[in-house]
C-alpha cells in the first residue's frame, strides 16, 4: 500500500460518484470486457458519461433481473459492476446475486450508493443499516465500506480485476470528508493504521463515515492526555484478523464505528476474531437495531449517535472495563 492521509476534517468538493466514473472511464478505455449495469440512476451517478463505450446498461427499476444480466454478462467473460441504492442492491438482489452470481462462483462487482444515514431524505424504505451485513453472509464473497473519493477510485481498479468472487462496495455518493490524498492505493483485506503510538491504551476501528469521527475523536482525546490508536478497517471481509490481534494485544481495548448496524456489521465482524484469538473488551459505536428515517446526514448521525462525541464516550467506557 502507499498512503498518504491528510485527516483534516475537510469536506472534499468532489464527489465519490465522479471517483467511480473516472476509474471506470480509464478501464473501459483499457479493457474492452469491462461492462456497466444500472438501474435507472445513471444520473444520480453520473454514469450517463460511460455510455459513449457502448457498454454501459439501463436494466430498469428491476434490481433483481439487473442482477441476473450481470450474472449472466460475467459468465460470457465480462469484467461486469452493477448499481443500485444501497438498500436494492442488497435487500432487493440478494437471492440472485447468491445464487446466479455466487454461487455459481461468477465476480460480479455490486455498488450499493448511499449506505446508511447518507440516504437522508430518501427516507427509511431506502437507508440499508444491513446491506454490508447480507454480503458478509455470502461465502467467499468481499465486503468493503469504502472512506473517500481517493478509496473509491482506486479499489474500483482493484476489485474489477478480481475473478470468482462476488464483491459487494458501498459507496456515498457526495458529501464525503477527504481522508487521502489522490493516488494513494490500497490492499483489499489490509487496514490501514492512522494514527499509532507506542502509548496507546484503546483502539478504535472505523470505516466509511466514521473514520473521520475517529480522527475527530482521537484530537479531542489526545486533549485529556488518553491516547488511541485509529484504525481505517475499511475491507469487512475478508477482514485483516492480523491487524485487529495486534490492536488488541498492544492497546488492551477496541472500539468499533460504522454507519451500519453493529450487531451484524463491522464490531461483530471484529468481535468475532477477538473471541476466537485475543479476548478483549469491545464497544460498538453504530447502529443499534433500528429502522431509518428521514432527514440530513448531520441531524441522523446525531439521532443514531455516529459521532466523535460517541466514539469518545465508548473509548472511555472500554477503558473502565480493562
Amino acid at each position: 500500500m502507499s498512503i498518504t492521509v491528510i485527516g483534516k476534517h475537510e469536506k472534499d468538493k468532489r464527489a465519490c460518484r465522479d471517483a467511480y466514473v473516472q476509474a471506470m472511464t480509464e478501464l473501459m478505455e483499457a479493457d474492452q470486457t469491462v461492462v456497466h449495469v444500472d438501474t435507472d440512476l445513471k444520473a444520480c451517478i453520473n454514469t450517463k458519461k460511460l455510455d459513449q463505450y457502448g457498454r454501459c446498461i439501463n436494466a430498469g427499476i428491476a434490481e433483481a433481473n439487473a442482477m441476473g444480466l450481470a450474472a449472466g454478462l460475467t459468465a460470457t467473460g465480462k469484467k461486469t459492476w452493477i448499481h443500485s441504492f444501497g438498500c436494492f442492491s442488497s435487500r432487493r438482489a440478494f437471492d440472485q446475486a447468491f445464487m446466479s452470481a455466487a454461487y455459481a462462483k461468477l465476480g460480479v462487482k455490486i455498488l450499493g450508493s448511499d449506505p446508511g444515514v447518507c440516504a437522508a431524505y430518501n427516507g427509511g424504505t431506502h437507508m440499508p443499516f444491513e446491506d454490508c451485513a447480507l454480503y458478509l453472509s455470502v461465502p467467499d464473497a468481499i465486503v468493503i465500506d469504502p472512506t473517500d473519493y481517493a478509496m473509491v477510485y482506486d479499489l474500483t481498479k482493484k476489485l474489477t480485476a478480481v475473478e470468482e468472487k462476488l464483491s459487494y462496495m458501498r459507496m456515498i455518493r457526495k458529501g464525503v470528508v477527504q481522508v487521502y490524498a489522490d493516488g494513494s492505493e490500497f490492499e483489499i483485506g489490509k487496514g490501514v493504521t492512522l494514527k499509532e503510538s507506542d502509548h496507546d491504551i484503546a483502539t478504535v476501528i472505523a470505516s466509511g463515515i466514521m473514520v473521520d469521527e475517529a480522527l475527530k475523536a482521537y484530537d479531542k482525546l489526545m486533549e485529556e492526555s488518553i491516547t488511541v490508536r485509529v484504525i481505517d478497517m475499511f475491507t469487512w471481509k475478508p477482514i485483516d484478523e492480523e491487524l485487529i490481534v495486534k490492536a488488541a494485544k498492544e492497546t488492551g481495548a477496541i472500539v468499533t464505528a460504522e454507519n451500519h448496524n453493529c450487531t451484524c456489521g463491522l464490531g461483530s465482524a471484529v468481535s468475532r476474531v477477538l473471541s476466537t484469538q485475543c479476548p478483549t473488551p469491545v464497544e460498538m459505536v453504530g447502529v443499534h437495531d433500528q429502522f431509518g428515517q428521514v432527514g440530513a446526514q448531520n441531524f441522523l448521525q446525531e439521532a443514531y449517535k455516529l459521532t466523535a462525541e460517541e466514539i469518545i464516550c465508548n473509548v472511555k467506557k472500554v477503558l473502565a472495563r480493562k
